[in-house]
């Protein structure tokens, strides 16, 4: 049984341009390379918004958390979902790029976008999707945008090593995510507490839900 791996995670602007990436695969052997696939996932999933030919998840849970076992040859290689299901709307747009599966989600001016292999669970590349907009949510205090993301770019990027590391998923529960990121980060003095990242996620679901239903 091969391990769940993620070829890329990336965050792009409203015109296609880099805000955080990271690559967890040598099949983009270059940055001039990588670029070019960022700009063509761009476009692509522009033009598949616009035709509304998307295909689109709605899951009705809070989260699905992963948790994994020892894996001889990587990090891990055995995983179980536990769902908690509750009402609360996540929406997820899915896409084969360059056969690739890509799964993303489009915020404002800021771009989501997870990559797995064609063969890769496409559940799994969601909830990856999930956590990474949830903690990211949670590290903006729920002000997800642009200008938000560059000004707070060290947390976005460490919240990314957070949940994957070499292509392996560490973690997908975004209120781990944010708080390990918070634990590292220079403000020591004021860490974001387990009631404050509670808090911010259930406000950001409820404004997401209630978007969703309008």
């Amino acid at each position: 049984e091969s391990c769940p791996s993620i070829k890329n995670i990336l965050l792009l602007d409203s015109e296609g341009n880099r805000v955080a990436v990271k690559y967890y695969s040598d099949e983009w052997p270059n940055n001039s390379v990588k670029e070019a696939f960022e700009k063509s996932l761009f476009t692509k999933t522009q033009k598949t918004n616009a035709r509304t030919e998307g295909k689109q998840f709605v899951f009705l849970f809070v989260h699905s958390h992963l948790s994994f076992s020892s894996c001889p040859d990587k990090k891990y290689h055995s995983l179980t979902f536990h769902n908690v299901f509750i009402p609360f709307l996540f929406t997820a747009e899915i896409a084969m790029f360059e056969s690739h599966i890509i799964v993303y989600k489009f915020v404002q001016d800021l771009h989501f976008f997870v990559t797995g292999a064609e063969n890769e669970n496409e559940l799994i590349l969601v909830t990856v999707l999930q956590g990474f907009f949830d903690a990211v949510g949670l590290l903006l205090r729920g002000t997800v945008d642009k200008k938000e993301a560059l000004e707070n770019l060290d947390l976005i990027l460490l919240c990314l090593d957070e949940i994957v590391d070499g292509g392996i998923i560490l973690e997908t529960d975004a209120n781990v995510i944010a708080g390990k990121v918070a634990s590292h980060s220079i403000d020591a003095a004021a860490p974001l507490s387990e009631q404050t990242i509670s808090q911010a996620l259930a406000t950001a679901r409820e404004h997401l839900a209630r978007s969703l239903l309008k």
